[in-house]
Order: structure tokens, then C-alpha cells, then sequence
């Protein structure tokens, strides 16, 4: 065998001993920063990695894992991920996964059915734990879960199952009261797809926030998220001289809203307030809307780290509360049956109402 690089022979394939040996650490060390785990120095980080490269090392993943009985890869089930908000949901739960040494595959829930989860689950089986994105059954309780595998959903009602979502509730309470504050005499909400049980808590709240002001509830038209379902229900309401203020449960719906409310001469704000929900592209429309901003990274990477401390050994991590975010909540429990567990609490990240051009005082008569 001749002699090669760092002294290892060509011939051979680098080890983690041969890279430890080289950069002047342990083999633990090697396979620390060969997982990306975030508890190592920068200068012995770039060391190791300098040892890598120079010895040609490729870590073993499988044999790792074979070790060690654990995989370093997240499942991550999502169900409609052109819907932008989910789609920014999987950047953090990725970013986030990565940065704590785990890969993340994807496998899709066609229509969020619990027959689809299931199918779902079992394919993610193998992997350490699994984030399930984007349900839309009321039956999340009886997911038919693998063995001990660990699960965390993205929702925002009380489950028995540990969950990270967005305070729904709260951010449509802020947007209706934010409308009638102004003069409004009552808000008209182009809701979500009827089955879409996001689409129900926000309609439900809508509902909520105008009973408890004592003002009259208009009839919902519900659209399907799209901008073109939006400008179909924004026709009817511009030829409305009552309509005065809408609140559309996504800003692509408040997009179309706004194109039909333009070209029926509806001008915004002075004739018609309208009010979004998610703050995605709201910034860009004109006039820049307003809407309630979900913290899309703070849920995806709240979801990683439920999950991560679910994962890790009694003892070696923070309390839950941390893992889920510093501006997370406790989701008061809404009937049903108690949690289980203290682990099970629903954390709620904080919606905030972002108020921007689209929204002004009621007009002082029908347009």
C-alpha cells in the first residue's frame, strides 16, 4: 500500500480515527461536525472539515445510523404545499431540521384525508420523527401512528397530539375589530373553502368578533384560496353599495377582491377597506394591504424543535416551552376530550395585525 494523502494509504478509505488523527480531535468530534450538531467550535469545525476534505473522507450515514438506532432524517407530510404559506412552513422546518443535524424528506397527503396520513406515516416510518403540515380532517386524533414514532402537527386547535399553529383566532379578532374601529358598520368575509377547517376557525372568529360588538353578520361567500375566487366574490361584493369593509381569509383571495373592487370604480380605502390574511405578498399590492402576518419561520421551526425535544433523552432539553419559541403560547383547551400529556399543548404563535394602506374610516355614505 503506498503512502498518500495526510499519510493514509491510497489504496484505503479514509476513517473518522484517520480525519480525528489529522485535525487534532476525537473520533466524537469527527462525527459531530459530520452530523452538522450545532455544539462544536467554528475554528474546530474548520478544521475537521479541512481534515475531510484533505483525506477525501465521506461519512458513513447508514452505518451511523445502524449504530446508533436512530435516523437523522425528519418526515415531513404535506398536503398542499403550492399553497404559499405551507410551502413557507417546509423552508423553516428544513432550515431548522438542518441546522440541528437532521435531514427531511417529503411525502404528500393528496387530499389530507386520514387514509392518505396514514399511508403516509407508514412510509415515514424509519425516520426519527414526523411533522404533518396542512391537515384538513377533523379526525387528526385517530392518525394511525407507527410503533413509538414521534409526531408534531401544524394546527392550532387542542390536540392530543403535540402542535405548533398559528393564533388564528386572535389574529381575525385584531383584523374585525381593527375594520369596525373605524367606522364600519359590519365586516363581509370572502372565507376559505368550506371543508378547510383553517377556513372554519377563522370564520368562526370572524363570527365571534362582530356577535360580541353587536353588529350584524353578512352572509359568507367562500372562495378556495386563489386569487381568481377572490375576484369572482369581489364582483358581487363591488356591486354592493352597503359593502364597505371586507376581511378575506388569505391575501391571494384579497388580491382578487381588490382587482374587481378597482375595476368596478370601488375605490380603497375611501369607498371599501379590505383587510388579508398570512402578510405574504401584501406589501406589494396597491394599496400595499393590510393583513394578519403569520410567522411562518417561527412555526416551522417551532414544529422542529417540539419534535426535537420530544427526541431527545429525559433531561437534555430545554423546556418545551423554549423548544417551541420564545413568543409561543399555550392554546386554551375548546371542549372535547382533556389532553394527555403536558407535551400535547397546542403552542400558538402570535398573529399580528400589520396595518398598511387598504384600510381607512367608513365612508360617511353608500358609494
Amino acid at each position: 500500500m503506498s503512502a498518500g494523502r495526510g499519510g493514509v494509504g491510497w489504496e484505503s478509505r479514509a476513517t473518522a480515527r484517520d480525519v480525528a488523527a489529522l485535525a487534532g480531535v476525537s473520533p466524537q468530534t469527527v462525527s459531530r461536525v459530520a452530523a452538522d450538531a450545532p455544539n462544536v467550535r467554528p475554528e474546530t469545525r474548520a478544521r475537521v472539515r479541512a481534515a475531510m476534505a484533505k483525506l477525501g473522507y465521506t461519512p458513513n450515514t447508514a452505518a451511523r445510523m445502524l449504530r446508533s438506532g436512530r435516523s437523522n432524517v425528519i418526515g415531513v407530510v404535506v398536503h398542499h404545499l403550492a399553497r404559499t404559506g405551507e410551502a413557507h412552513i417546509v423552508d423553516a422546518v428544513v432550515t431548522t431540521a438542518h441546522e440541528h443535524g437532521y435531514a427531511t424528506t417529503l411525502v404528500d397527503a393528496p387530499d389530507g384525508s386520514l387514509e392518505h396520513l396514514d399511508a403516509a406515516l407508514q412510509r415515514l416510518a424509519s425516520t426519527a420523527g414526523v411533522v404533518v403540515l396542512g391537515l384538513e380532517t377533523a379526525d387528526v386524533d385517530r392518525l394511525q401512528i407507527p410503533g413509538r414514532l414521534p409526531v408534531v402537527v401544524a394546527d392550532s386547535r387542542s390536540l392530543t397530539h403535540p402542535a405548533v399553529g398559528c393564533d388564528q383566532r386572535g389574529g381575525v379578532q385584531a383584523a374585525v375589530e381593527h375594520l369596525l374601529d373605524l367606522g364600519h358598520g359590519t365586516v363581509h368575509l370572502v372565507g376559505g373553502p368550506a371543508h378547510s377547517l383553517q377556513a372554519r376557525e377563522r370564520e368562526q372568529a370572524w363570527r365571534a368578533t362582530l356577535a360580541r360588538r353587536g353588529r350584524p353578520t353578512p352572509d359568507v361567500r367562500h372562495g378556495d384560496w386563489t386569487p381568481g375566487s377572490g375576484y369572482a366574490i369581489g364582483q358581487l361584493l363591488a356591486a354592493d353599495p352597503e359593502v364597505t369593509a371586507v376581511l378575506a381569509a388569505n391575501d391571494e383571495m384579497a388580491a382578487g377582491v381588490m382587482h374587481a373592487l378597482h375595476e368596478a370604480g370601488r375605490q380603497i380605502p375611501r369607498d371599501v377597506s379590505v383587510v388579508g390574511f398570512d402578510d405574504v405578498l401584501a406589501d406589494h399590492l396597491w394599496p400595499p394591504l393590510t393583513t394578519v402576518h403569520q410567522d411562518f419561520a417561527a412555526i416551522g421551526s417551532g414544529l422542529v424543535r417540539v419534535l426535537l425535544h420530544r427526541l431527545a433523552p429525559s433531561g437534555d432539553s430545554a423546556d418545551a416551552d423554549d423548544m417551541a419559541g420564545g413568543d409561543a403560547t399555550h392554546a386554551e383547551h375548546h371542549g372535547g376530550a382533556p389532553r394527555a400529556a403536558t407535551d400535547a399543548l397546542t403552542r400558538l404563535v402570535p398573529a399580528r395585525l400589520v396595518v398598511r394602506a387598504s384600510t381607512g374610516p367608513a365612508p360617511s355614505s353608500p358609494a
